[in-house]
């Protein structure tokens, strides 16, 4: 006898940045709700995996709406989300602006335009690939590298006011690259299965090049 027959849940969801782990639970019927990063950066099959959703009648949470604050024109990500009816996006609101203009969208929801979809279609040019989406599955790190944030640097300061990436603090936290012993720990954490290590790397020496000013932003 399941939990729910004994009355002593009513409910039962679950949430994963696994694909595959995503699918076999959609293959399951063991759950109502399945959490999981979703965006218009999102690739085929994970778009195929919300459909599927869809079609079993299990409702889909999408996290990440804004990649981990990668995606900046919130009327391109509601547009794009309201496109699939059974998907309840949560969209990671930090700040009081963001939250009336998230607002807003229930009196004025966004469709979408030829003018919107064409900046899906840049974003998705810049951004796709091998890119981390901030979950912070890989921490701790054994030298205490903010990987979840120095791993994506260099689209950070590009697609956000690049004063806060520049400060003090931030510097020091992306020199710290410098000193990561290649345990591999966060190789066998990251859900996404990219090349940590490689990744800060290629972010601490653009940012360096930011810093001293040959690469202007």
């Amino acid at each position: 006898e399941i939990p729910q027959e004994q009355g002593k849940i009513r409910h039962i969801g679950i949430t994963t940045h696994r694909i595959g782990v995503a699918e076999e639970v959609i293959a399951s019927d063991l759950y109502e709700t399945l959490q999981y990063p979703f965006n218009y950066l999102s690739t085929e099959r994970e778009t195929a995996m919300v459909n599927a959703c869809g079609k079993a009648g299990i409702g889909f949470i999408a996290m990440k709406g804004l990649s981990g604050g990668l995606l900046n024109n919130a009327c391109a990500c509601m547009a794009f989300m309201s496109q699939f009816d059974h998907v309840l996006p949560i969209w990671g609101v930090q700040r009081e602006s963001e939250l009336d203009e998230w607002l807003s969208f229930f009196d004025n929801e966004p469709k979408m335009t030829d003018a919107l979809q064409a900046v899906i279609d840049k974003d998705r040019t810049e951004l796709l690939g091998e890119f981390c989406r901030g979950c912070g599955y890989c921490a701790p790190c054994t030298v205490g590298i903010v990987i979840n944030q120095c791993a994506r640097m260099s689209q950070m300061i590009r697609r956000s006011p690049s004063e806060a990436w520049l400060s003090d603090y931030w510097r020091n936290e992306m020199e710290r690259i410098d000193e990561c012993i290649n345990c591999g720990a966060c190789l066998k954490r990251c859900p996404y299965e990219l090349n940590i290590p490689e990744m800060l790397k290629k972010n601490l020496d653009d940012y360096r090049q930011i810093v001293s000013g040959n690469i202007q932003i």
